[in-house]
């Protein structure tokens, strides 16, 4: 059970680093893919809070920044009033997403995982 939580795990921070890799690039329609197949992954049955956990830990590495306005205001707001922002952020990017938005879609996911990692 470990090796497969080991290799969820890998395979959720490969994706990730692989999205953020196109989209620096400007491959927003890539990177949103890869984003979407992670985060399908984190909500699979075969997902742990212990993963999740760790995930959320290099989530905070691959986003620091030394102005992250997000990190300021999560400090200021509960748990609770994160779910929501982040729940709505993931409409917003279905959004754009429906209008072919890839850019605008991806910056949605990307500004949502701002808002879970550590």
């Amino acid at each position: 059970m470990e090796d497969s939580s080991k290799f969820i795990l890998e395979n959720l921070i490969k994706l990730s680093r692989s999205s953020e890799e196109k989209f620096k690039r400007g491959n927003f329609k890539g990177a949103l893919d890869d984003k979407m197949k992670a985060n399908a992954i984190l909500k699979s049955k075969s997902c742990d809070e212990n993963i999740i956990e760790k995930y959320r830990k290099e989530l905070s590495i691959l986003y620091s920044s030394k102005f992250d306005l997000i990190f300021d205001h999560k400090l200021k707001i509960d748990e609770i009033k994160i779910n929501e922002i982040v729940n709505m952020l993931e409409n917003k990017s279905k959004e754009k997403l429906k209008n072919l938005d890839y850019g605008g879609a991806i910056k949605a996911l990307r500004r949502a995982d701002k808002y879970i990692s550590k």
